[in-house]
């Protein structure tokens, strides 16, 4: 009998894993693809070794050295985490691998939660490796035990390319078979191969390219990509990775009687290309993100001498940026045959509020916030970094946002440059232990004077409440080495490290203080626990009321910015409603006295 299974995207993603035998796993947390190892370290049932890195170039480290005993291994990120691994990623292609090796890269088209869109089929074609771009949460699970296969076959690692909507989509999945017996480890000493030398890396690089054709041929074969051939059709639509399935529903829907062409591999089927190509007179190529395959399908033709209009994202026809849906496919066919507003989808009149995304109420992050601008000022220079806190932009004290760990680096860059005004950035545990203390020890021995604030909330709370170096637990839940924060900055050099609790605004506010006074790299971590996590784990405290009777109506607590205080325009008044978790930070800004604890 068949098993099926509701699923989100990413627990199907974690069962293909296991489907596929996966024997190590490794990662960085990322949204889109943060539960993927969350739902693996919590199956207590299965033996294989499974963690949370540091950040995803010491993830994919780990990963190669497992898949160079034999073993297969995954290591997992969001698409900005592979510039992180590109530097062993790139080098890896040209070794290759003994076990199966796979790269989960979860794309995020639109920016949901990330800062650029960038399309990790690129970082395919750059290190010339396969890539497997799935369709549907069904067949994301399905491709992973083939993908760990092919791997094997050639290898070569190869990328797995999940987006938003396959990641966090649902789905009713068809489960398959788990593996019994386990892959014993044996790492054979191939120097030619694993140390890449550069006599050896030439080699190596000549042998990446002679196996290109038959990786090709293998992926054209494959169950991935699929071409169906209509009598008679001279428009041909070719669909990639999860813009498929939204041309295909399309297709049926208009009842079109036109040729189309699935592609779920990279590199690109070119014989199912070309024999598309050769029956039409044009074609709609629908992706999401870069023109990858509308620019393979340009040369396929060209080459072939083909006169075939090749219509996509580079004539505007389909978005280059943002996500796709059968809207927008819809779209691109009105562009293509001319149509009149018929093949629109039905909407809704219903506009929604903006609701920005905030702060929890009392999150640590806002009091931190509001004592470094009390001290620092409006003219200060406030640098940022990747995580919860970056919300901080509606504080007033987020300025600048790169790329993890970038917040010391650009601060230092700042007072290098001979900015005179005082620089204050900021940093999140995790992102501190991911890439901040590089740019800590640098700045500090370049001699910067800036003050570094690390948001310590005892957790990696953006992107689902992952455990970091700082907290003392491991993915499993496993006790290990609780490295501290303080001892880490001062082993590096840092002269001025003040340790607070930002509930506590006349102490931090001292804090920034002496700090601000500090000549050279000084250090304030606020600490104090996330306030969801802080919850699950029993952490409660006496919510706060408005006394109407001495509230003057100032509003001093309503610009704090908190969820949980509003004002009453009609009574004049600040209310504080139940989402309140008693932090207390509101009474110390009231003037009045009016915030008070409940009485229990």
């Amino acid at each position: 009998m068949t098993m099926r299974e509701y699923m989100l995207g990413n627990v199907a993603i974690a069962r293909g894993l296991l489907e596929g035998g996966v024997q190590v796993v490794a990662g960085y947390p990322g949204t889109p693809s943060s539960e993927i190892i969350d739902t693996l370290a919590a199956r207590k049932d299965l033996d294989y070794h499974i963690e949370w890195s540091v950040n995803e170039k010491v993830a994919m480290e780990v990963a190669v050295g497992a898949a160079w005993t034999g073993v297969r291994s995954v290591v997992t990120m969001k698409h900005v985490g592979l510039n992180v691994a590109a530097d062993p990623f790139m080098t890896l292609a040209y070794a290759g691998t003994k076990g199966g090796l796979i790269a989960i890269v979860a794309d995020d088209p639109s920016c949901h939660s990330s800062q650029n869109e960038q399309d990790t089929r690129r970082y395919a074609q750059f290190a010339l490796v396969p890539c497997f771009d799935p369709s549907t949460p069904q067949e994301a699970k399905d491709m992973l035990p083939y993908a760990f296969e092919f791997s094997e076959k050639f290898e070569v690692p190869v990328i797995f390319r999940p987006t938003t909507r396959i990641s966090h989509g649902k789905s009713d999945i068809e489960l398959g078979e788990m593996p019994v017996e386990k892959t014993a480890p044996n790492f054979e000493k191939l120097l030619d191969r694993w140390v890449m030398l550069p006599k050896n890396a030439r080699l190596r690089h000549t042998h990446l390219l002679s196996i290109q054709q038959p990786i090709e041929d293998a992926l054209a074969e494959s169950p991935w990509n699929s071409l169906e051939l209509k009598p008679d059709a001279k428009f041909g639509v070719i669909g990639a990775g999860i813009a498929s399935v939204y041309a295909k529903e399309a297709l049926v829907e208009l009842g079109l009687e036109v040729s189309y062409l699935k592609i779920g591999t990279y590199p690109v089927p070119r014989k199912l290309i070309l024999e598309l190509l050769e029956t039409v007179d044009t074609v709609l190529v629908f992706e999401e993100l870069e023109p990858i395959v509308e620019e393979q399908v340009k040369m396929i033709a060209q080459e072939a001498g083909l006169e075939v209009s090749v219509l996509g994202k580079t004539n505007g026809f389909v978005p280059r940026e943002g996500e796709l849906d059968v809207s927008a496919f819809l779209e691109a066919l009105k562009k293509t045959f001319d149509l009149e507003t018929e093949t629109e989808t039905s909407g809704t009149a219903l506009e929604l509020a903006p609701r920005p995304p905030a702060l929890c109420a009392g999150c640590s992050h806002r009091a931190t916030f509001y004592s470094m601008k009390k001290v620092f000022g409006k003219d200060a220079i406030y640098p940022s970094d990747i995580g919860c806190y970056t919300l901080g932009i509606q504080n007033g004290t987020v300025e600048t946002t790169l790329c993890m760990g970038s917040s010391i680096s650009v601060a230092s860059g700042l007072y290098h440059a001979g900015e005179k005004r005082p620089i204050c950035c900021s940093i999140g545990d995790s992102t501190f232990f991911h890439s901040g203390m590089n740019s800590l020890l640098n700045a500090i021995v370049n001699k910067a004077n800036i003050t570094v604030t690390i948001l310590d909330n005892r957790i990696t709370a953006m992107t689902g409440h992952q455990p970091n170096p700082g907290v003392g637990y491991t993915a499993t839940g496993e006790p290990t080495v609780q490295v501290s924060l303080e001892e880490l900055c001062k082993a590096m050099g840092a002269e001025f490290v003040s340790v607070v609790d930002p509930y506590r605004l006349e102490e931090t506010q001292e804090a920034f203080k002496a700090a601000k006074e500090f000549e050279g790299v000084a250090v304030v971590i606020t600490r104090q626990p996330c306030v969801i996590s802080g919850k699950r784990v029993g952490i409660r405290r006496t919510p706060y009321l408005v006394d109407p009777e001495k509230c003057e109506g100032c509003k001093q607590c309503v610009k704090f910015g908190c969820p949980a205080i509003e004002f009453n325009e009609k009574n004049k008044c600040a209310v504080i409603t139940s989402l309140c978790s008693g932090c207390g930070v509101c009474a110390q800004i009231c003037k009045f006295d009016a915030i008070l604890e409940v009485k229990r």
